[in-house]
């Protein structure tokens, strides 16, 4: 009874339904833009090949919250910034220039995390290629041209630079939410957007259980 009471007093909390809210908010615009296609590719043929082969790509597939078999502009996700974190997190331990810029407090923390949001991006650059090797790969495999049709419409360096700069521009967006959710929302807004990606494949995922 006590947890209900609970539960029950958060609309009362003017503060709270306003972190709430928020934090609906930012969910609902990356589950939005989930469904946003990088240009260039067929996003139909990469479903096919997701939900074919399954094994890493399938589960990826999920931690991204299906953004991967969508070719979305959120198909890196948020796990650049998440791997850049545990970088800095490390050089800690042998660095020690970030071992300082930790004991500075605040100030040392926001250089951190300025440090934090480069490191996102050069490595979203670097995966964003990867990705764009990796589909242009498939037209030619048994997965893609060969069984379900070209991933990739029109391969080369066109298509490359355009993927690189619209993954790694979805990536600044969802560090960019996340940040503002964990000042403005509730609980840690990476965690958030991590969750909602997981949660909202597991429909999904336990359909293809059963069948």
């Amino acid at each position: 009874m006590a947890a209900l009471e609970g539960f029950s007093n958060i609309g009362k909390v003017p503060e709270l339904r306003r972190r709430i809210g928020f934090t609906l908010i930012v969910i609902a615009l990356y589950r939005i833009g989930v469904f946003i296609t990088t240009p260039g590719v067929d996003r139909s043929v990469m479903q096919n090949i997701v939900k074919g082969q399954g094994g890493l790509l399938g589960l990826f597939n999920l931690f991204s919250g299906g953004a991967l078999g969508n070719l979305s502009i959120f198909a890196l996700g948020i796990m650049p910034y998440v791997s850049a974190s545990i970088i800095f997190q490390l050089l800690g331990l042998v660095s020690k220039q970030v071992e300082e810029l930790r004991k500075e407090g605040e100030a040392g923390r926001r250089k951190l995390d300025q440090w934090t949001r480069y490191g996102t991006i050069l490595l979203s650059i670097f995966q964003a290629f990867g990705v764009a090797m990796m589909l242009e790969g498939m037209n030619n495999s048994d997965m893609g041209g060969g069984r379900f049709g070209d991933v990739v419409a029109d391969p080369g360096w066109g298509f490359r630079l355009m993927t690189i700069v619209t993954l790694t521009t979805g990536t600044g967006l969802l560090m960019w939410l996340g940040e503002q959710a964990t000042d403005r929302g509730i609980g840690n807004g990476t965690s958030m957007i991590i969750f909602a990606g997981i949660v909202s494949g597991i429909p999904a995922g336990v359909m293809n259980y059963w069948q």
